[in-house]
């Protein structure tokens, strides 16, 4: 069950967080960092995927349930509101398990 703000209720505590970057690595190749921030875009979790390969299929979806303590904070203003609206137009679209 998730509550209006995004937190998952359970036995841990979770946030759910929306897609709202994907871009390539400048420093390495083949690394894709995916973005995904609460719907306030307060607060966002990075992660980074390798492509192996082709053939290697791992898909993306809308939304990720983490870790509340796994959440890095939006400092900078025009990113949290750019990550506000991105949440907001992806969590409209999609659901939470969609592959985008």
């Amino acid at each position: 069950m998730t509550s209006d703000s995004g937190t998952v209720v359970g036995s841990s505590e979770e946030t759910r967080v929306w897609l709202v970057e994907r871009t390539y690595s400048d420093d390495e190749q083949n690394i894709i960092i995916l973005v995904y921030a609460t719907p306030d875009g307060s607060r966002y979790y990075r992660k980074e995927r390798a492509l192996v390969s082709f053939s290697d299929r791992r898909d993306t979806t809308a939304a990720v349930d983490v870790a509340a303590d796994s959440l890095g904070a939006v400092d900078d203003a025009e990113t949290r509101e750019r990550y506000a609206a991105e949440a907001e137009r992806v969590r409209a679209r999609y659901d939470p398990d969609d592959v985008v």
